[in-house]
């Protein structure tokens, strides 16, 4: 049964930002919109191979959300860490991973960013600063918190971004991690990907307190509510948490509303939502107000913009053709990267 339809952000909203001059660059808006049609698309050719059955597991796609990894890889910078769920194709993507290996990662080949070991929850990139997509629901928030630990004991100036869905704000170790890190002042940023359904139950069915900013604030955390369909708005609640971070003053909470226009997974009958709900949030997508804004300000050519679309097709044709011919791991891997070498001198042998 479908529920109340939760709250979205109004067009006129979302477009007020670009109105007259836009805040943000030509240059901003382009990568913006390069980088989330990649993303786009991958996960689209990504969910028909996964119905063609060229790879198995679990696969959750980024489809709807894309304007979050794209302000907050426009908000943050080289040397910062990024982590997130098991819903995770997206954040490399924008961080600047090669297609490539990710397919191949899916594919379970040996070229993949895991070696072809973790599969679609478990996307890792750390030259990117990525610190992993991670399948146990907000383990990812403790371990976050972790790396921020790090980086303030190696009084290093990166801020660490933590990604969970509105389900996993259910778990207690948030409030355990939200706690020490506010008492430590911990340089990090906890961002939740509010698409209002967890698996398939809306928030208003599992809480009173439908603003989840709100749970930061018995922490005294910094928090707000951001209109995570818009690149323009995530950027800018990024950039002014990763200040705050770098000066030392600790942790942001940012409710970043979005939705997805597919499953939780693939294996999700989506019979919890409507079809006009859905038509009203793709009314809002980010790579068409993108567009638009690039369109409206002459930015590009229509003979540009052909080139930028043909580009993201090549490279997620390149991606395939590049996984496929790639080899499955030896047997041998089986016993490979699972503890660190050297570092267990109590071993047993039997």
């Amino acid at each position: 049964m479908a529920t109340k339809s939760p709250k979205k952000p109004t067009k006129a909203t979302r477009k007020s930002s670009a109105a007259g001059s836009p805040k943000f660059s030509k240059e901003t808006y382009i990568k913006w919109y390069k980088d989330m049609l990649l993303i786009r698309k991958f996960e689209e050719k990504t969910g028909q191979l996964y119905i063609q059955q060229k790879f198995g597991g679990f696969c959750h796609l980024y489809i709807g959300q894309e304007a979050i990894v794209a302000g907050t890889a426009s908000g943050s910078r080289k040397g910062d860490k990024h982590m997130t769920a098991y819903r995770d194709h997206g954040h490399p993507i924008a961080l600047g991973t090669d297609p490539r290996i990710l397919m191949a990662e899916l594919y379970g080949r040996t070229t993949g960013c895991s070696k072809g070991k973790g599969g679609s929850m478990h996307f890792f990139d750390k030259e990117v600063g990525f610190m992993g997509g991670h399948g146990i629901v907000g383990a990812q928030i403790a371990m976050g918190a972790g790396v921020a630990f790090a980086e303030q004991y190696n009084e290093t100036d990166n801020c660490v971004f933590v990604s969970m869905g509105d389900g996993a704000v259910r778990q207690g170790a948030l409030h355990e991690t939200f706690n020490m890190a506010m008492n430590w002042k911990l340089p990090v940023v906890f961002i939740i990907e509010n698409n209002n359904y967890a698996m398939g139950t809306s928030v208003e069915r599992t809480t009173n307190v439908t603003d989840l900013s709100k749970i930061g604030h018995s922490y005294e955390m910094p928090s707000r509510s951001v209109n995570g369909m818009s690149p323009e708005a995530v950027h800018e609640a990024i950039e002014e948490a990763a200040s705050r971070a770098r000066k030392g003053e600790g942790p942001t909470l940012l409710d970043i509303r979005t939705y997805r226009y597919k499953g939780h997974s693939m294996s999700d009958p989506q019979k919890y939502r409507t079809k006009s709900e859905l038509a009203d949030w793709m009314e809002q997508d980010p790579i068409d107000h993108c567009l638009e804004v690039i369109r409206e300000n002459k930015w590009l050519s229509e003979t540009k913009i052909t080139e930028i679309q043909d580009w993201v097709k090549n490279e997620v044709k390149e991606s395939i053709e590049f996984a496929e011919n790639s080899p499955f791991p030896e047997g041998k891997e089986l016993y490979e990267d699972v503890y660190a070498e050297d570092n267990y001198p109590f071993i047993v042998e039997y």
